[in-house]
């Protein structure tokens, strides 16, 4: 570990992740640094999901070390996990809301597990992330089942900041939606991590997104991350596994103009 380590926030050194005989992950190294938004990409059954889930302790690879905030995981206690998972949200692919429950409430889930707030002013602090993720009081009235696709995606984004967390994980969070819904929901992200500072990983195969809100991303191929960079100078590498996000007409399309 070097001299920013301080600026570290998520690092995976030589994560190894086996289901049965199948090697998913064989020595995968990734550093996140505080303050950016990095994709991870890859092509199908490379493993983005399921490397997600070790970096957010749903998951214990079968070697190698997964460090958050500069803290070793792997010999925490439940109590040690506690505390690291209060100072991270995770948007899931499709969502997790509890549909038997109003958005707001759905919301106001990880309060009422991991604080003793006033029950009336957990309400107003659901009502704020449901305005901060896009959506107004009304919308946390209604189920989950009378949302669009793209307010889902808020609703569940709200509730993954629902602890003001430092960093946030976000799984396909565009997948999906329509290509404005898609648009807006970039949009809002880089909002999010202009006015509160925060640290993103997210899993995509959106082109879109790759060009407009990634700092830097990281390609899963051959079991390991093959390159790490801005999406500039990985168009500038020959790499299979990395020219497959250049090349073709939906590439071509969702390439900048000048780039």
């Amino acid at each position: 570990m070097g001299e920013n380590d301080s600026e570290i926030l998520v690092e995976l050194e030589g994560v190894v992740t086996r289901f049965g005989d199948v090697v998913v992950h064989e020595g995968v190294d990734l550093s996140v640094r505080r303050g950016e938004i990095l994709a991870l990409v890859g092509g199908s059954g490379s493993g983005k999901t399921t490397l997600l889930q070790e970096m957010v302790l749903l998951r214990t690879p079968d070697a190698g070390r997964v460090r958050l905030f500069g803290t070793d995981v792997e010999h925490l206690d439940e109590k040690g996990r506690m505390a690291l998972r209060r100072r991270f949200g995770v948007l899931f692919q499709q969502g997790a809301l509890f549909s038997s429950m109003r958005i707001r409430d759905n919301v106001a889930v990880p309060l009422r597990e991991h604080t003793r707030l006033d029950p009336a002013f957990i309400g107003e602090l659901a009502d704020l992330k449901l305005m901060q993720a896009g959506l107004d009081v009304a919308a946390g009235l209604k189920y989950p089942r009378e949302l669009s696709g793209g307010m889902i995606k808020r609703a569940s984004l709200a509730r993954a900041m629902a602890l003001d967390p430092e960093l946030l994980f976000l799984d396909e969070p565009t997948s999906g939606l329509d290509p404005v819904s898609a648009g807006a929901f970039d949009e809002l992200v880089l909002r999010l991590r202009r006015w509160m500072g925060l640290t993103l990983v997210m899993v995509t195969h959106d082109l879109d997104s790759m060009w407009r809100v990634a700092d830097r991303v990281a390609v899963l191929g051959d079991r390991r991350i093959v390159a790490v960079g801005r999406m500039e100078e990985l168009s500038r590498m020959d790499h299979p596994a990395v020219r497959v996000y250049f090349e073709g007409p939906r590439a071509r399309a969702a390439r900048p103009a000048g780039t």
